[in-house]
């Protein structure tokens, strides 16, 4: 079950364990107040989201991104896809982009409430590679949540992984071929331009640093001067 407003916990199961996710990193204020919830949080390089975010808001279906379809009066009537995709060049694209929804993808990564409920705290860098799922089965069971069948919840997460159900569902593949372009780590090294590497630094350095990414802001010499078309 999907749950990313207050209205939808109401669709929970009454009893037993139940799994629910938010594709954003956020959950309604509601759910964390629950005594008996636990939740893993995962974050991904800030970097490596800003690479595919872009990519993929140029070509999402509207209808199931509404940000992207809405008319903003601030891009003169236009909505955030058409201006984008209006842009002169990737460059440029980056930056509306970092300003705009990467912008409020980095702020709920540093704004996850720690307090209260027990937490699992990943990296997707970590899980991506980890096919055996066993750091997922790892803090199931540091939960343990009365009634979870672990080795169902471990099995529907393969299901659902890239370097599982998903990499072998044709169908499923599909679905995702849109948003998903490798789903490898560090795509920044290869990806990231030099010029964009030096403006992300000075406006995102420090949240790579509170997020445990980087030290500091040497990082930029390791991008591409120029990035293959």
């Amino acid at each position: 079950m999907q749950c990313h407003r207050p209205d939808k916990i109401s669709f929970a199961v009454k009893t037993g364990p139940q799994i629910i996710v938010n594709w954003e990193s956020s959950f309604p204020k509601e759910l964390h107040a629950l005594p008996h919830a636990r939740f893993i949080h995962m974050i991904r390089d800030p970097r490596d989201v800003l690479l595919s975010g872009m990519r993929y808001h140029r070509k999402a279906p509207l209808g199931r991104e509404k940000f992207l379809a809405d008319p903003r009066d601030d891009l003169g009537g236009k909505n955030y896809q058409d201006h984008l995709n209006a842009l002169p060049n990737d460059l440029e694209r980056w930056q509306f982009e970092m300003r705009n929804k990467h912008a409020e993808t980095v702020k709920e990564m540093l704004a996850w409430d720690y307090s209260g409920n027990a937490i699992g705290d990943v990296r997707y860098e970590d899980l991506i590679v980890d096919v055996d799922c066993v750091k997922i089965r790892e803090i199931l069971e540091e939960f343990a949540i009365e009634g979870l069948d672990i080795d169902k919840a471990v099995q529907t997460y393969w299901e659902n992984s890239l370097f599982g159900g998903v990499n072998e569902a044709a169908e499923l593949g599909r679905q995702h071929a849109r948003h998903i372009t490798s789903g490898s780590v560090a795509q920044w090294k290869t990806q990231m331009p030099r010029d964009l590497a030096e403006i992300y630094a000075d406006e995102y350095g420090d949240a790579l640093i509170s997020l445990g990414y980087e030290d500091d802001k040497k990082w930029v010499k390791d991008c591409p001067v120029k990035v293959k078309a």
